[in-house]
């Protein structure tokens, strides 16, 4: 379980699919990323969850040098921007979120609902509004002033349209993350609100709704 709270950005220091060599998103392979963010590796184990641009991803090795190893299965690489990673390119990160911890975002699972695509990007003052284009499958699960989760980030809604929505990034978010350096055209993972999955699922249960 995460916040949605970015602790670094880190680097993607090491990229091998399928067994060590390069291959394009699609291919059906699996991928291992050895990544660089000393502050989430200063206290990881083995067996830890970190988010890695927004995707739950288990650390399979500790090398002790600032540096975690994870392995990500066909699925993820599907259904996340990951699978376009290369090495050097940064990512989000943030620890799995302590039971006594305070919830300084929203309620994210670290499982990617799809993928979404900045289309728009407009400066202000000292924020960006961005605008992202989102599948409509996707689409209707968020919400005006709710909360979705972009690469990691949570994030308020500022509007939405049938097939995507806007957001506000602060200058803290502009900084702090890579939402900051990405332009139109870029890939982002998308996790929309689970509680709007779980409230149509009830209903459609309920027969309210198909």
């Amino acid at each position: 379980m995460f916040t949605g709270i970015v602790e670094e950005i880190g680097t993607v220091e090491a990229l091998s699919r399928g067994g060590g060599t390069p291959a394009a998103p699609a291919d059906g392979s699996d991928a291992r990323l050895t990544v660089r963010g000393p502050l989430v590796a200063s206290d990881a184990r083995l067996g830890d969850s970190i988010a890695v641009s927004g995707v739950c991803l288990t650390v399979t090795d500790l090398p002790g040098d600032g540096t975690f190893t994870v392995d990500v299965m066909p699925e993820s690489l599907r259904r996340t921007a990951l699978g376009y990673l290369k090495v050097g390119s940064p990512v989000n990160l943030e620890r799995a979120v302590r039971a006594n911890d305070r919830l300084g975002g929203h309620i994210v699972q670290g499982h990617v609902d799809g993928v979404g695509t900045i289309v728009r990007r407009t400066p202000g003052p000292r924020w960006d509004d961005v605008e992202i284009d989102l599948a409509p499958e996707l689409a209707r699960y968020v919400a005006e002033k709710g909360s979705v989760t972009v690469s990691g980030v949570s994030l308020t809604v500022t509007h939405v349209r049938d097939d995507g929505f806007g957001i506000s990034l602060i200058p803290t978010t502009l900084e702090a993350t890579t939402l900051g350096r990405l332009a139109a055209g870029a890939q982002v993972n998308i996790e929309v609100d689970v509680l709007a999955k779980y409230v149509e699922r009830l209903l459609a249960t309920d027969g309210v709704t198909r």
